[in-house]
C-alpha cells in the first residue's frame, strides 16, 4: 500500500506504545499480554522479509510471512478465544463482507495507482471500516481486517488462474501488507473508541440476554464482549 516502510514504522510506533503500557487494556480486551504483543510484532516485522513461493508460471502465488502467515496465527487464536459461538460466526462473515468491500472498492477505482483515488489509500481504510462496523468487537474486526485482505488476495490469485492472465499475487506481502497492517489497526481503533463510548453511555457493557459466565468475564481485568 504505502510500501514496506510505512507498515514498518507503524508496527514500530504501535510496539512503543505497547512498551510504555499505553495499549494494555485494549490488548487485554484482545486477550494478549504486552509481552505476546511485543514479540508478535517482532515476529512480523521480521518475517515481511520473508517470502515463500508457492506456485511459480504465469500465474505465481507468494506467501509472505510477516504479512500473512503471523497474522493468521493470530486470527486463528482470536478467533479460538472469541467468547461466544455468535461472535466467531460474525468474525467469519465479517471477513468475507470486509473481503466483498475490498473487491466493489476495485471495481470503481481500480487496483492500480494513478486512477483518481488512488487505492493504495483506499483499500486499508475501506477494510478497516467495514471489518469493524461487521465485526463490532475488538477480536471480530482484527480478525475481519486481516481474514478480510487475504481472501481478497487469494480470490484474486483464483481470478489469474481461471482466466489465464499472467501475474504474479504476493499474500501478505507489498501493498498487502501496509494493507493488513493498517486494516487491522483502523478496525481495532475504531472498536475500542466507539465501543468503549458506547459502554460508557450506557453504563457499563449490556447485560441483558448475556450468558452469566460472560458477564462474571466482563468484571474481570481483561473481561471483553461481543461490543468489545
Amino acid at each position: 500500500m504505502f510500501g514496506y516502510p510505512f507498515g514498518l514504522l507503524l508496527l514500530i510506533v504501535i510496539s512503543i506504545l505497547v512498551f510504555f503500557g499505553v495499549l494494555h487494556r485494549v490488548l487485554d480486551r484482545m486477550r494478549l499480554k504486552d509481552s505476546t504483543a511485543l514479540l508478535v510484532i517482532a515476529a512480523i516485522i521480521i518475517g515481511s522479509f520473508i517470502t515463500i513461493p508457492v506456485t511459480g508460471g504465469n500465474q505465481s502465488l507468494q506467501i509472505n510471512i510477516g504479512g500473512a502467515v503471523i497474522p493468521l496465527i493470530i486470527v486463528i487464536y482470536l478467533w479460538i478465544k472469541a467468547g461466544t459461538v455468535k461472535e466467531k460466526t460474525r468474525a467469519i462473515l465479517s471477513a468475507l463482507a470486509t473481503a466483498i468491500g475490498l473487491q466493489i472498492s476495485a471495481f470503481f477505482i481500480g487496483n492500480e495507482p494513478g486512477t483518481l483515488v488512488d487505492p493504495l489509500y483506499v483499500f486499508p481504510i475501506v477494510a478497516g471500516v467495514i471489518a469493524y462496523l461487521a465485526g463490532r468487537s475488538r477480536r471480530s474486526a482484527f480478525i475481519a481486517a486481516v481474514l478480510g485482505v487475504v481472501i481478497y488476495d487469494a480470490a484474486h490469485y483464483v481470478w489469474l488462474v481461471t482466466n489465464g492472465v499472467r501475474g504474479t499475487t504476493n499474500i501478505g506481502g507489498g501493498g498487502s501488507f501496509d494493507s493488513i497492517v493498517i486494516a487491522s489497526v483502523i478496525a481495532v481503533a475504531l472498536a475500542e473508541l466507539i465501543g468503549e463510548t458506547r459502554e460508557r453511555l450506557q453504563g457499563g457493557p449490556e447485560s441483558e440476554g448475556r450468558d452469566p459466565k460472560l458477564l462474571n468475564g466482563l468484571k474481570m481485568p481483561g473481561g471483553d464482549d461481543d461490543n468489545a
